[in-house]
């Protein structure tokens, strides 16, 4: 049996929507993944992206990042978090982890920001690992104190909630979705960017297409460029494709959220292997993360060869040859990223996933486990 880290699905409505554009229909399928998705998560404006890195880099343009300055973001992230910063000359700072839910320690965050007030310190990306939020509430309250901006890193988050609302339409000035986080073999890519800030989305509109402008009154190739902009834009058949997904994506958390249950009922107690908390009934397990303490690595090994492909979110960054060269950082100095990365793992979830699928994955940590003394 082949167990993949993760594995795409796709529908009626998909097949559809993407017919409708190789036959050439009258359908601006962007425009209507936008409007759809605005209103699913609640927000103001959206606008999509060629992928979640876009809509991240595009939120930096959006801020008018500038050189030199700061952006504060968890050091358990993906690469293309400090990566849009730096691509603006602009510096990414790291925050250290919460040992229970792997995201940015919001006391240290606040404690950072107290003791460094800038003008330089233009804002705070938050990653929502596993799709499971820090504390907003207080998240937003601390951005007003010290006058910094919110983007959410939402790769994990897709229709997860914080008090009843949809990641996306909490409180941050933007939010950025990636509709292709942890697949390997893309069946399709894309991004989304939120925000109720009709300056900033009007901003980001503009310069997701090259600052383009053209005059209604005039002919259609007539155009004009005001700013430096670039090409962000997501493909008439990723839109249409991604329309379908959307509106599956609450009863796929659903289904997520069943297989973490069986994944928790069948592996607690199992030595050498930590669980989730499950108290979270608003986590939508986008992944799931164990915690292996007798050497990970050949703990993933041997499920590898057994069919079974494992995840790993993240490697610190600044463990990363280019964050720890560039700003000197040592091993030791992020201790609870560190220990974290030591020992996560994260087993195969998915939505198409069957019972029989998470038993013969649970069955074979069990015979490993055995194994470690």
């Amino acid at each position: 049996m082949k167990i993949p880290f993760c594995k795409y699905i796709s529908g009626r409505e998909e097949h559809s929507n993407v017919s409708d554009v190789l036959d050439g229909e009258d359908i601006n399928q962007v425009a209507e993944l936008e409007e759809e998705f605005a209103s699913y998560i609640g927000a103001e404006y959206a606008l999509a992206t060629s992928h979640g890195t876009s809509a991240l880099h595009l939120a930096m343009l959006a801020l008018d990042l500038k050189r030199g300055d700061k952006v504060v973001c968890s050091v358990n992230a993906y690469p293309n978090v400090p990566e849009v910063v730096r691509h603006f000359d602009a510096e990414p700072v790291f925050i250290d982890i919460d040992a229970k839910t792997y995201n940015i320690n919001i006391d240290l965050l606040e404690s950072y920001l107290e003791d460094n007030k800038s003008k330089k310190l233009k804002a705070v990306i938050v990653t929502h690992v596993a799709g499971q939020s820090v504390d907003l509430q207080r998240l937003y309250s601390i951005a007003k104190i010290y006058d910094v901006k919110i983007v959410e890193d939402a790769c994990d988050a897709l229709g997860a909630t914080y008090k009843g609302q949809k990641i996306g339409s909490t409180g941050a000035d933007i939010t950025c979705f990636n509709f292709s986080s942890h697949l390997k073999k893309n069946i399709c890519t894309g991004g989304m960017l939120v925000t109720n800030d009709d300056e900033m989305m009007e901003r980001a509109r503009l310069l997701s297409n090259h600052a383009i402008v053209r005059d209604e009154d005039s002919l259609e190739y007539i155009y004009d460029v005001v700013d430096i902009g670039n090409d962000y834009s997501m493909s008439a058949l990723n839109a249409a494709y991604l329309r379908g997904q959307v509106k599956e994506q609450d009863k796929n958390i659903v289904r997520q959220r069943e297989i973490a249950a069986m994944y928790s009922e069948a592996l607690a107690g199992v030595e050498h292997v930590s669980i989730p908390d499950m108290s979270n009934e608003e986590h939508p397990f986008s992944l799931y993360i164990v915690k292996i303490d007798k050497n990970r690595d050949s703990f993933a090994v041997e499920l590898k060869d057994a069919g079974i492909q494992t995840g790993l979110h993240y490697i610190p960054l600044h463990l990363l040859t280019y964050y720890k060269s560039k700003y000197s950082l040592r091993v030791n100095d992020f201790p609870v990223a560190l220990r974290t990365y030591q020992q996560v793992l994260s087993l195969p979830i998915y939505t198409s996933m069957e019972d029989k699928d998470v038993k013969f994955v649970c069955d074979k940590i069990k015979k490993i486990a055995k194994t470690r003394v």
